[in-house]
């Protein structure tokens, strides 16, 4: 943990870090930057973001970097720990005049050492696709603004796809569309396709095929990020309105709903079994949302400000010692429906398959480690455990918990089992079942919880144990941000943050195709959206979640870190919205608190980092892991690179004055 009561310690930026499996070693050689390597004046400027692509290079040496700064958008060699960086060769740089980039994405599919395709998204709206090794510009994107004048956050290509992409706007937009396609001289007519709690997708009216195929509004406010889940059949969306919303990609379905603590969210990513969802944003927390129980299973608070980027390390995540016992904590039907469902994802990785075999007799111990970090307007880097003893409360545990503070509010009394934790949505065991996944509702509905704001543990409704209802452990763990505060900062715009873990799956998921069909999407097994892009067949009605209907304002903005600092190029128009109606939006943010949309902090399993590393002077923007290091950058404009135990020993006999480190990094 970083020291707490300021002076030296706080301000010194650490270039090593220890967890259980070695030390990460931060590679000065091996930082990129712009090639003077002067620090960039991010101020009024849009966030550090870097991509990553292997073009299979017959050399061994395949990885490609991409990262914007200010204006400049520069593709390198990334050569990573084996050796240092060459700035003075960027392989294509260019400079935007009038706009700035915002965004960008690989195409893994595509990619050969010959060519990439590279989509930028920009300030003003428009999506540019590039060649960086030819140098070539294929193709530009909205050009007239006719689809979206608002700052583009995220782009990203449909998985499995060559054609397809996502682009998402500060407007709460996003935007299918395919490249092959124009995008009209004329701004596009709509017409409903899908709606659903707070959602909304429209297809293009056009005789002739033309971008974009489908619209979707999601939310209230800027869509800050989005991301699709490792078999592309899902789709996490982040929004400033405070939601995560989950979507079956194909059929514009809400799977899921989650909310913030407080203000917007700005970052989400997938676990890569695609079994839990992390998010992070204005509340300085990072919540770890179940994608079968929908539900919040823990939080973590270890940052000092706004969380920019959340994502899984699939390098140290591990499931072993055999198939986990159960957890399923539904009605019989859930239960069917979760087998169900779950077989028909089709997903062939190795640690999805062992933990969806749960079985409710097996009782055998299981080690369940996912690893995530998070990084922040702090500064800071932050790497998480979530063990089996969060995944898996009622059980046994394998093994001792570690860096894990849980707040208990309930234990069975018969079992003699002291560490067993209940969380939120999951009711206590009978004294006549210890270790049998018990049988009442996982989900308590939304419109049930929501009659009962006034502090009462969901699970009481329906617990069978008698305990009191809101008994609480003596001591809480450490906590600097849950009060809000008195001082909300008004018109600051927050930071758009778009995803950091450009690691785009190569796993082809039922290939989408813009063919108009005649089947409507009424049928059980819903359409894909995709293929009636032509078609409007009517709006659906969904109540996946009560979601109450006064979600219409922003989240005022209650914070008073020092770090915490928006967007000075913002549209004063978005400033405009984010102001409105706070009052209102603070009501609603008091009726989701307590139920399963937003249990109180108290319900849910505090997670406490395993590391919290002061690594930069300036803001950090992302966090990349790969196989051999892990990827940092913050808003000056340096990529940092932190070579995985056992890895640095490449570099260590190179000793390049040249490549000295900057101010950045010490």
């Amino acid at each position: 943990m970083a020291a707490e009561g300021g002076g030296k310690e706080m301000n010194e930026i650490k270039t090593q870090f220890t967890t259980r499996e070695g030390v990460y070693k931060l590679l000065t050689h091996s930082e990129y930057s712009r090639p003077n390597r002067v620090p960039f004046n991010s101020q009024g400027s849009n966030p550090v973001k870097v991509s990553f692509v292997n073009v299979n290079d017959q050399s061994g040496n395949g990885d490609r970097i991409c990262f914007n700064v200010g204006r400049e958008l520069y593709f390198y060699i990334y050569k990573g720990v084996r050796k240092a960086a060459d700035l003075s060769k960027p392989i294509d740089k260019r400079i935007y005049k009038g706009t700035q980039p915002t965004c960008h994405d690989f195409n893994p599919i595509t990619a050969t050492a010959e060519s990439v395709s590279l989509l930028v998204g920009f300030s003003a709206g428009q999506v540019q696709l590039i060649d960086p090794i030819k140098k070539e510009t294929s193709k530009l994107f909205n050009e007239e603004r006719l689809i979206d004048k608002s700052r583009v956050t995220c782009v990203r290509w449909v998985p499995g796809s060559e054609s397809l992409f996502l682009v998402a706007h500060s407007s709460g937009s996003m935007y299918l569309y395919n490249v092959e396609n124009t995008c009209g001289t004329t701004a596009p007519h709509y017409q409903l396709l899908k709606q659903g709690e707070n959602y909304a997708v429209h297809t293009c009216k056009s005789k002739s095929a033309r971008n974009p195929l489908l619209r979707w509004t999601v939310g209230e406010g800027a869509l800050n990020e989005f991301a699709f889940s490792p078999d592309g059949k899902f789709l996490a969306s982040a929004s400033q309105d405070g939601f995560l919303r989950v979507f079956g990609f194909d059929a514009a379905e809400l799977h899921g709903t989650m909310k913030s603590y407080f203000g917007g969210l700005l970052c989400v990513c997938w676990s890569p079994d695609g079994r839990y969802i992390v998010a992070g944003g204005e509340d300085d927390l990072v919540t770890v949302w179940s994608f079968s129980d929908c539900r919040v299973i823990a939080r973590g608070h270890g940052h000092k400000s706004w969380v920019s980027v959340v994502a899984f390390d699939h390098c140290t995540t591990s499931v072993e010692d055999g198939d986990p016992p159960a957890e399923f904590s539904g009605s019989d039907e859930e239960f069917h429906e979760q087998i169900h469902f779950g077989a028909g994802r089709d997903r062939a990785n190795s640690s999805h398959s062992r933990l969806s075999k749960r079985n409710s007799t097996d009782s055998r111990p299981v080690s369940v480690t996912y690893r995530f970090g998070s990084v922040g307007q702090d500064t800071q880097l932050c790497l998480w455990d979530l063990t089996e003893d969060i995944l898996f409360p009622h059980l046994p545990l394998s093994r001792t918990r570690t860096h894990t503070n849980v707040m208990s509010a309930t234990s069975p009394p018969a079992t003699g089992q002291t560490t067993a934790t209940t969380t939120t949505t999951t009711t206590t065991t009978t004294p006549a079942a210890t270790t049998t996944a018990t049988t009442t509702a996982a989900a308590v509905p939304a419109a049930v919880a929501a009659t009962n704001p006034g502090g009462a543990n969901v699970k009481d409704n329906t617990s069978a144990s008698g305990n009191p209802p809101n008994s609480l452990p003596g001591t809480l763990p450490r906590s600097n941000s849950l009060p809000h505060s008195s001082n909300p900062t008004g018109g600051s715009t927050p930071n758009s943050h778009t995803g950091s873990n450009s690691s785009s799956t190569t796993n082809a998921a039922a290939t989408l195709t813009p063919t108009p069909t005649t089947t409507t999407s009424t049928s059980t097994k819903a359409n894909s959206i995709i293929d009636s892009a032509f078609i409007a067949t009517g709006v659906s009605k969904f109540a996946t979640l009560s979601l109450h209907d006064s979600r219409k304002e922003r989240h005022e903005k209650d914070h008073k870190r020092n770090h915490s600092m928006g967007h000075i190029s913002s549209k004063s128009s978005d400033k405009l919205n984010q102001l409105s109606s706070t009052r209102t939006a603070k009501a609603e943010a008091a009726k989701t608190l307590g139920t399963t949309l937003c249990p109180r902090m108290e319900d849910v399993p505090l997670l406490e980092p395993l590391v919290c590393k002061k690594i930069a002077h300036e803001r950090l923007t992302v966090l990349i892991f790969l196989e051999d290091c892990l990827v940092t950058a913050c808003q000056e404009g340096f990529v940092c690179t932190w070579a995985r135990p056992g890895k640095v020993g490449l570099l260590s006999s190179q000793n390049n004055p040249a490549n000295s480190p900057s101010g950045t990094v010490v």
